[in-house]
């Protein structure tokens, strides 16, 4: 799987990047995505805009089709994920600046692939792929 990834920040993230590549280098899945590290300001702005909730959010995903085995796209969608709200909640959460970055591409990537936590047997399934992912990279909590 390839993952395009893009700075909007100022802060120097080539760490997360290389990590962010050995995650999804394993997946084996014909497709790509696009992996966005900005900021609150932006990541709010999406969120008002799109989802109708004017608040900073950790990650925001946008797919490009509804079934990600369609195969008229080769790209999954977008993954924004706000760099500052994930260091607060690593400090929350009492994990790696790292592991919280990886969690969130984890998750937004199972966004993209129509996987989501409305219910509570839906989050048992997503989380449980988020877990198996995470742990196949060597990323523990």
């Amino acid at each position: 799987m390839k993952v395009n990834i893009f700075n909007q920040t100022d802060l120097k993230l080539r760490e997360y990047e290389k990590i962010i590549k050995k995650i999804f280098k394993d997946i084996n899945l014909k497709k790509e995505f696009n992996l966005i590290f900005t900021t609150e300001e932006e990541i709010q702005r999406l969120n008002k805009e799109f989802r109708n909730i004017d608040r900073v959010t950790d990650v925001i995903s946008f797919a490009n089709c509804d079934d990600p085995n369609n195969d008229m796209t080769n790209e999954l969608g977008d993954v924004f994920i706000c760099v500052k709200r994930a260091y607060q909640q690593a400090i929350e959460y009492g994990h790696s600046n790292t592991r919280e970055i990886a969690f969130l591409a984890v998750h937004g990537y199972l966004h993209l692939c129509g996987f989501d936590h409305q219910t509570k047997e839906e989050e048992e399934i997503m989380f449980s792929k988020q877990d198996e992912i995470l742990s196949k990279a060597g990323i523990l909590r």
